[in-house]
C-alpha cells in the first residue's frame, strides 16, 4: 500500500488495473484498520482507502467541522481520481458516501455498510467530550463501546487486554466532534432515489431491527427502495475487524461489472 494525497486528505492505495474501488471508513477506523479487508479483495482493480480528517497524514477536523466538511473532502478525492469509481462507505463513511453521491455524477456502484444518521447516541456526546478534553482516551473508548455500541462492560474489559486497544485509543480523539456532526446533519433522504447507479446496503445479521445500527439502517433502506439488501451472516457492525474475508467477498459481490 502506498501513501497518496487528495487535497486535505491522505489515503492508502493498492495499485491495480481497472476502475478504482474507494473505501471510506467511519469513526474509530482508518486506512490501517481496513487493511485486512483490502488484503482479501481478489479483484485486480486499484483500491484506495481514505484516511478522513483527524487521521494519519490528513488534515485536522478544524474549527468549523461538519458532515459538509466530509462531503467536500470526498469530492476532492473523487475529482482527483478523475474517473468513475466503485464507492464503499462504512457507518459514518456510508453517510458521507451517499450524501456526496446525490451531488455529482453517480459512481459505478455504491455500497453502504450500516450507514448512520441522527439521532445517533446524543447521550454519549457530553461524556465523550469530557473524557477527550481531559486526555482520558481509555474512558472515551469505553463510552463508545458501551453507550454507543451497546457492548457489555465485560466485553470492554476483555477488549482492554487485546492488542487492538491502543489502536482504538489513537482513533478516539476526533470521536466526539464526529458524533456531534452526525447529530447536526439532516440527510437528504428525499433525494436518494436520484442516485442512478446500482446500490447495495450491507446489514450485519446480528443488528437487524436492533439499536443503534439496525434502527439507523432502516431510514436508508426506506429511502433506497430499489437497493439490494445484503446481510452479513453472523456479523454486526465490525465485520472489517472480525470477518474481513467475509466482508471482502460481500464488497466484491456488490461491485459493478467491469
Amino acid at each position: 500500500m502506498q501513501l497518496i494525497h487528495f487535497g486535505p486528505l491522505s489515503a492508502q492505495i493498492r495499485d491495480g488495473d481497472g476502475p478504482p474501488l474507494v473505501l471510506l471508513p467511519g469513526v474509530m477506523a482508518d486506512a490501517a484498520t481496513w487493511r485486512p479487508v483490502v488484503d482479501h479483495l481478489t479483484r485486480p482493480n486499484p483500491v484506495i482507502v481514505v484516511d478522513r480528517r483527524g487521521r494519519a497524514a490528513s488534515a485536522p477536523l478544524g474549527p468549523d467541522y461538519s458532515v459538509r466538511t466530509e462531503i467536500d473532502d470526498l469530492h476532492w478525492v473523487l475529482d482527483g481520481l478523475g474517473e468513475p469509481v466503485d464507492l464503499f462507505g462504512w457507518s459514518y463513511g456510508a453517510l458521507i458516501a451517499v450524501s456526496a453521491s446525490v451531488e455529482r455524477a453517480a459512481p459505478r456502484s455504491l455500497t453502504l455498510y450500516e450507514p448512520v444518521s441522527r439521532p445517533f447516541a446524543p447521550e454519549a456526546l457530553d461524556p465523550l467530550r469530557a473524557a477527550i478534553r481531559s486526555g482520558d482516551l481509555d474512558r472515551a473508548v469505553e463510552i463508545v463501546n458501551i453507550t454507543v455500541s451497546g457492548f457489555t462492560p465485560e466485553y470492554v474489559a476483555a477488549l482492554r487486554a487485546d492488542p487492538v486497544w491502543p489502536v482504538l485509543r489513537r482513533l478516539a480523539g476526533p470521536l466526539a466532534e464526529e458524533l456531534a456532526a452526525i447529530d447536526n446533519f439532516a440527510p437528504a433522504f428525499d433525494r436518494y432515489r436520484e442516485i442512478s447507479c446500482p446500490v447495495t446496503l450491507l446489514l450485519g445479521e446480528l443488528n437487524e431491527h436492533r439499536p443503534p445500527y439496525g434502527t439507523a439502517f432502516a431510514p436508508f433502506a426506506r429511502a433506497l427502495p430499489d437497493a439490494r439488501v445484503d446481510r452479513l451472516a453472523g456479523q454486526g457492525h465490525l465485520a472489517h475487524a472480525q470477518a474481513p474475508q467475509l466482508l471482502a467477498k460481500h464488497i466484491e459481490d456488490a461491485l459493478a461489472a467491469d
